[in-house]
């Protein structure tokens, strides 16, 4: 409510006459106005300056304010009860106020003679400017504007100017109420401030607008509007669909849109820009200058904007400088015992308005700050994406995915952190100097000291950074490194552990990495703790070295509460860009290499547009695709991979592509893809495209998905193909059918599956022409025999389509219409099968390699075909999610009681020390200050000074002794809890794994484990030390005057009220974040490594719009989540600049009773409560979202874990078992509780030295029986003995270890290789050699460098897989136990090692229980016995011999290998 008074006719008359006679100077008279204990504005400058000022405001910025709406047209807004009534209201109030001004001028002609300009002003400027507003807000309604910031600012203008004559309008009233009752003459008007000035007005297409939209300017000043969503969130746990939709302006499709055309143009600047030179030069040149291009093209789009930022940040910095002013004006009214009191309230109430407009200026300035860098984010994220769908492969292959991936996460972050700090690099020098101007104006040249405590104190703290940084790299992360590696060997790895026994040893590899990690970790803490307390007790440190050279200099120099409370202020304020600066030069350097890096990819070469030309497919017998003269190459410098193609591919023809490993049949593909670089010829594709690459690319999403992919779904159309790719069995086995989400890379489906899913999406598109790279073989024989009739061959669903089919099958050649021969990039031969096969080239060697090939192979029975897969039964693995409780009180007790009582109770100790230091510095201080002066000095200053740098030094060594015990706590917790972690996923069995994505468990002990290591102390010691230091103020400004404890009360539930609200809100916002956060990254990861498949269907827009969809969901988190965290500040610092105004109005009011000191030491910290409430919310928010990590690590506690590895007090008896027999008693086995038995009912006795092959097709239940032995699964019924011991009541060690087992798989870990054969070094390195030499491996080992100390890579990458299997078999000779299992062990290893592999069996287990899950029937055909499995029961079992008699299962399976 506005209130505008003017004059009454009697009263001020003879006053305005008295103005005019005395000239018109509408000036203050300082002697009425500041120089008495009455203070008023002269009446002339009441009825001119104060009216003038509104007007003239309005007058002279209207034109630029409707050249701004004429630009910026938002959409004509409907008219409202509200409006509508504003409109009336105003004409109204300009006609009272005409009648009004008219019956004052004719009954005072005289003063209208006098005072004619005043009367225009009055009589015609107000009322015209009414009249003006009325017309703004009708242009404001048309074109859109929804809160008016400029009528805001005119009607605070016309409020506050018309305050000055209401208060001396009331106080006549009540000095001459008895008088005249007609006195006081004044004119209200009632003005409804634009608080929600078209609120409800406009029509949302969205259905949850983001409501800053539609809230006043002083809503959005003080971010009111975000209210709602803080009381939701702490109702109830926030979820996606209760956060706002994004504000048009920040959406991708409309920041990229913009940009995009900038950055094109940008892009072709810089390569005109560069000269012809050589090749070579001009690339480095255009890297170089890429960044600097980037960086323009941001400034221009984003800067207009952050400069709105830049001014607030200015005006923050000028009222900063302003409060110790202020200050000291106040502790001078203290000590001027004639001093009217008004000034004192006057000096408290300015200062407590600067505090105000200080805060609010500086969080316009974070939220600008925030949203341009959320604005940068989406831009950069959308530039990366669009740039990875047309980067040539040349440029694709100098960075990986995870480098591409990393320029969206890491490299965006830092762009978004230089849009914070940026201005920090240019105003903090201001700031610095500012500061010492001000000092030196108070100390003198004793400022200098201070600048050189600063110039000792940073030094210091960028020397410890250095060493941190130093020790953190070379020591912390490398431990780190190694163990996480370690790790993810282990998971990956987890079955041969459990299989061998070797989770101790691992452990104990693990704990040594962390042991040393921990310790790295303990001395870069302890450095830390160093450089906190010296920057903690940078105040102290500069005020001790400026007082001492103050005091000491000269003995009439003499510290008063003004020189030593303005100059601790300054000092606090000093500390702000002492601190920012260095961060701020930091963070714009890794800006700079982040933005070349960003730059040098987005200039990276793109795949050109006339590498392949387009046609439309015509009518007739033509040709789909045309190569004429090609020359291909993968880089532009680099050599051809394909040279004088001649192709010419009739429509609806089946062409063959054959030819060895390494002759280009793939690169044939994409040079038809366009996906090569074309250095010669032509190459023309007619019609629609469709390809399946040789490995198969899956999208996280359903199969429906995957299969459809974008397409709309013809339900008759989608059976038959997924018929023609056999796909209905997998989806009668997945839990949801076509609707079972694949996770990502495929992880619940097999190699088959995927190639099959892969298939079919080509065969939905109904493409023209189909390239198919190699599809049948992940297959199985007889899956790919029926592919290729149901599918690609003359009697397929593409019979009649154009396709080009590379295959090593050579059963299907006969089929092909035309078949091209490849050897080393050229095509030697083509034609018919019969017409290459006559000739006796290339085509008929190729035909005798694989042909021979494929006969031995046919009888495998592959693995990865395993539909029945037990991981596959459950769909996705569990994935994590968004947590919506409050972090239990529980992980604070479990944190808390790993650390210990004791330690905890000295930490608060020294806590107390650290503050009762800092507080009887400070109080000292303020006696000092108050202490008399004598002849022009100070009584003994040295024993003052000496004491305050006591208690000063004190509090730094109790500083370091508190963070110093956090750490160390820090590091005891998570030791403990990293061990509990360890420990729990090594005892679990293997389902868990199973179902666990290895991903997330390499999460907790990542980064879970790092934020326990780092952040969690970090939180800590923040919100402690911020907590104590409130107390501190709290003591203080209580002593100075206990009646603020009435005040601080209220605040302080105010404080816990908000604080409450916004921990709930910000956490979930965080988490929220957090979740959506990561299908950017996978997005990101797929499209880049489906590229090829994307451009091949032309799905480019979609899958933009998908990307700018997961990053706009992102940021419908992330911008709630940095506004909720400018809504706390503004709420917090508004409470805290109360107890700035509380401790300054109750000093004034006792100004008898304080002496200066305590009012300056009180005022003086009251100023810094501000921040530290902040600070408080922040760092206990902080260690709530960390404190979740220890929430997550203990998460694996509560799983299903194993049987004891030992069991005690059933010794077994070392040589067991000692002949090797195994009996099965009604054996029955699940893979889960609910699920079908995988094994029923198996009762079966193998003697000792017994030789048993196990087969029978796949899912039948052949591993089962292995996994049954070694307990990997527990039994579900029935017993196993092995000499006559139930497994089931020894430990699981007791039994693994006894038993040996050679898996399929030939995992090794990365070490030496005597520790992938002897991790326990059980055995001496003879015993080591001996195995080596009848594994066949000797010879190789001898050969190496290192020999037994030859390091493998992880996964034993640098050895050959044949090589690897030989080493498990060295493994299983070296254990040299009774029971030997072969797990389909040769199943991936070529014939020449597999015959080792058997010849050595044969030998060197000849005394033991052999049990062989057969891959290649011949290898069993001389064992005594061989058991038949179907379905998990034995339906045949009998000597090699008499069941092929018997004609059965048997027979019929060897008939298929053609051994019978």
């Amino acid at each position: 409510m506005a209130t505008l008074s003017y004059p009454s006719w009697d009263s001020t008359s003879r006053t305005r006459l008295r103005c005019h006679a005395g000239g018109f100077t509408p000036l203050p008279d300082w002697n009425r106005t500041w120089y008495t204990a009455n203070p008023d504005l002269t009446q002339c400058f009441q009825n001119t300056v104060l009216v003038w000022v509104p007007c003239i405001y309005l007058w002279l910025l209207v034109p630029f304010y409707c050249l701004h709406l004429y630009c910026h047209d938002n959409g004509r807004i409907r008219m409202s009860c509200l409006c509508a009534a504003k409109m009336v209201r105003l004409p109204l109030l300009c006609s009272n106020f005409a009648s009004f001004f008219k019956t004052f001028l004719l009954q005072n002609p005289l003063l209208y003679r006098s005072l004619k300009c005043s009367c225009w002003v009055l009589g015609f400027g107000f009322p015209t400017g009414l009249i003006l507003v009325l017309c703004i807000i009708q242009l404001e309604r048309v074109r859109g504007c929804r809160s008016s910031v400029f009528l805001f600012l005119f009607w605070v203008l016309s409020v506050v100017c018309s305050l000055v004559p209401l208060r001396a309008k009331i106080q006549l009233a009540i000095d001459e109420v008895s008088k005249s009752p007609e006195t006081l003459k004044t004119l209200s008007v009632v003005e409804l401030f634009p608080w929600k000035t078209t609120h409800s007005l406009v029509f949302h297409l969205s259905q949850n607008p983001c409501p800053v939209r539609d809230a006043s300017f002083l809503s959005k000043i003080l971010f009111w509007w975000f209210t709602g969503l803080v009381v939701k969130g702490y109702r109830t746990p926030l979820e996606a669909e209760d956060l706002w939709t994004l504000r048009e302006e920040d959406t991708s499709n409309k920041i990229i849109s913009e940009l995009q055309q900038n950055w094109t143009a940008e892009c072709a600047k810089l390569q005109n820009r560069l000269p012809d030179q050589a090749q070579l030069l001009r690339k480095l040149q255009k890297e170089q200058s890429s960044g600097f291009f980037l960086l323009r093209t941001l400034a221009r789009k984003f800067g207009p904007y952050f400069l709105t930022g830049t001014l607030c940040i200015i005006f923050h910095d000028a009222f900063m400088f302003a409060i110790p002013q202020v200050l000291s004006l106040l502790l001078g009214f203290m000590k001027d015992a004639d001093a009217p009191l008004w000034k004192g309230y006057f000096y408290a109430t300015l200062m407590f308005l600067l505090s105000c407009l200080q805060s609010l200026f500086n969080h316009q300035y974070m939220y600008t700050c925030f949203t341009v860098g959320m604005r940068v984010k989406t831009a950069v994220m959308g530039l990366v994406y669009r740039k990875s769908l047309v980067i040539n492969s040349s440029a694709r292959r100098t960075c990986t995915v995870g480098e591409i991936v990393n320029l969206v996460s890491a490299d965006t972050q830092k762009l978004m952190d230089f849009v914070v700090y940026f201005n920090a690099v240019w105003l903090a020098p201001i700031e610095i100097a500012l500061c010492l101007f001000f000092l030196w104006q108070h100390l003198g040249p004793s400022a200098l000291a201070g600048i050189a405590t600063v110039i000792l104190i940073f030094p210091l703290n960028g020397f410890i950074a250095k060493k941190r940084s130093k020790l953190q790299v070379n020591a912390g992360m490398k431990f780190m490194d190694g163990r996480i590696r370690l790790m993810n060997e282990i998971l990956n790895g987890i079955k041969i552990l459990k299989f061998y026994a070797w989770e101790k040893a691992f452990l104990e590899q693990v704990l040594g990495y962390r042991e040393k990690e921990l310790k790295a970790l303990k001395k870069s803490q302890i450095l830390y703790s160093i450089s906190i307390a010296s920057f903690n007790s940078s105040s102290f440190l500069i005020a001790f070295a400026m007082f001492g050279v103050y005091v000491m200099l000269d003995d009439r120099n003499v510290l008063d509460a003004q020189k030593v409370f303005v100059s601790m202020a300054i000092i606090n304020i000093l500390k702000t860009p002492l601190s920012q600066l260095p961060f701020a030069i930091s963070t714009t350097m890794q800006a700079l290499v982040s933005l070349r890096r960003l730059g040098k990819y987005l200039c990276s070469e793109e795949l050109r547009a006339d590498n392949v030309s387009k046609a439309s497919l015509s009518s007739g017998k033509t040709f789909n695709v045309i190569v004429d003269n090609g020359t291909f190459s993968w880089a532009a410098e680099g050599p051809p991979c394909l040279k004088r193609i001649n192709v010419r591919v009739p429509r609806g023809s089946l062409v063959a592509v054959v030819g060895h490993v390494g002759s280009g049949k793939s690169s044939l593909l994409s040079a038809m893809l366009g996906e090569t670089e074309k250095r010669s010829g032509q190459v023309t594709v007619k019609g629609s495209v469709a390809y399946v690459p040789q490995q198969a690319w899956i999208q996280n999403a359903t199969v429906q998905d995957n299969v459809l992919f974008g397409r709309e779904k013809l339900k008759t159309w989608y059976q038959r193909v997924l018929e023609a790719c056999a796909l209905l069995p997998d989806l009668d086995i997945l839990p949801a059918g076509d609707a079972t989400e694949i996770g990502e890379k495929g992880l619940n489906l097999s190699g088959g599956q995927k190639q099959r899913v892969s298939l079919a999406r080509a065969v939905y598109r109904k493409a023209d022409v189909y390239l198919l790279d190699d599809p049948l073989s992940a297959v199985d024989a007889h899956v790919g025999q029926h592919i290729f009739d149901k599918v690609i061959g003359p009697k397929g669903v593409l019979r009649g389509k154009t396709r080009v089919l590379v295959t090593h099958g050579t059963s299907f050649l006969p089929q092909a219409d035309l078949i091209l021969v490849l050897v080393e990039g050229e095509i030697t031969e083509s034609g018919s099968y019969q017409e290459l096969l006559s000739r006796h080239g290339a085509f008929a060697d190729f035909i005798h390699t694989f042909a021979s090939t494929e006969k031995k192979e046919s009888s495998i029975q592959r693995g990865e075909e395993a539909a029945a897969k037990p991981t596959g039964s459950l769909g996705l693995t569990r994935t994590h999610c968004a947590v919506s409780s409050q972090v239990r009180l529980e992980m604070y007790k479990k944190y808390f009681k790993t650390i210990g009582l004791a330690i905890i109770i000295l930490i608060v100790f020294l806590y107390a020390f650290q503050q009762g230091a800092s507080l009887a510095y400070n109080y000292w201080l303020s006696m000092w200050a108050d202490d008399p002066v004598v002849n022009g000095t100070q009584l003994d200053t040295d024993l003052k000074l000496a004491v305050f740098g006591a208690l000063g030094f004190a509090q730094g060594i109790a500083i370091f002794g508190t963070t110093v015990a956090i750490s160390i706590c820090g590091i005891i917790a998570s030791r403990q809890l990293h061990m509990d972690l360890l420990v729990n996923v090594l005892r679990s069995p293997m389902s868990f794994f199973e179902c666990t994505p290895s991903g997330n468990l390499l999460n907790r002990f990542a980064k879970e484990i790092d934020a326990i290591d780092c952040m969690v102390p970090d939180g800590l010691k923040m919100m402690l030390s911020y907590v104590f230091k409130l107390m501190e103020v709290c003591i203080i400004v209580l002593m100075a005057t206990p009646f603020a404890a009435v005040i601080i009360l209220p605040l302080a539930f105010l404080y816990a009220f908000v604080q409450s609200f916004y921990v709930a809100t910000s956490c979930q916002l965080r988490r929220l974040e957090a979740v959506s956060r990561s299908p950017i990254y996978t997005h990101f990861n797929e499209t880049v490594q489906g590229a090829s498949v994307i451009r091949a269907f032309g799905e480019q827009s979609r899958f933009i719009l998908q990307a700018n969809k997961r990053v706009d969901f992102n940021q419908t988190s992330y911008f709630p989540r940095f506004v909720a965290t400018r809504w706390l500040a503004v709420n917090l610092e508004f409470v805290g600049n109360v107890v700035v105004l509380a401790a300054a109005i109750l000093s004034v009011m006792g100004r008898s009773t304080l002496s200066p000191g305590i009012v300056g030491l009180a005022v003086s910290h009251s100023l810094q409560v501000t921040g530290i409430l902040s600070w408080i919310v922040r760092s206990w928010t902080d260690v709530e979202n960390n404190i979740v990590s220890v929430e997550r690590v203990n998460e694996y506690s509560d799983t299903p874990k194993e049987a004891s590895w030992n069991t005690e007090g059933t010794p077994l008896p070392l040589a067991w078992p000692q002949s090797g027999t195994i009996e099965f008693q009604d054996y029955g086995l699940q893979y889960r509780k609910g699920l079908e038995l995988a094994l029923k009912g198996i009762t079966l006795n193998v003697d000792k030295r017994e030789k048993v092959g196990i087969v029978g097709r796949t899912g039948a239940g052949k591993s089962s029986l292995a996994l049954g032995i070694f307990r990997i699964l527990e039994a579900a019924k029935g017993k196993i003995f092995i000499d006559g011991v139930n497994i089931a009541d020894i430990g699981l060690h007791d039994l693994r270890s006894r038993v040996t087992i050679i898996p399929q798989d030939p995992i090794l870990f990365s070490g030496s290789l005597r520790m992938n054969l002897d991790p326990f070094d059980t055995y001496t390195d003879e015993e080591i050699w001996s195995s080596l030499e009848l594994a066949h491996l000797k010879t190789f080992v001898s050969n190496l460098p290192d020999k037994l100390s030859y390091e493998c890579s992880e996964g034993g990458e640098n050895l050959s897989l044949g090589q690897r299997q030989l080493v498990c078999l060295a493994r299983a000779l070296l254990r040299k136990t009774k029971i030997l299992v072969l797990d389909e062990a040769t199943a991936a290893v070529d014939l020449e090692t597999d015959t080792l592999i058997q010849s050595t069996i044969r030998t060197q287990f000849e005394d033991c229980t052999v049990l062989t899950i057969a891959h290649r029937l011949n290898t069993i055909m001389d064992y005594t016995r061989v058991i038949v499995m179907d379905r998990g029961n034995v339906c045949e079992m009998d000597s090699p011999a008499n069941l092929i008699s018997q004609r059965g299962q048997f027979y019929r399976m060897c008939l298929e290998a053609g051994l019978v």
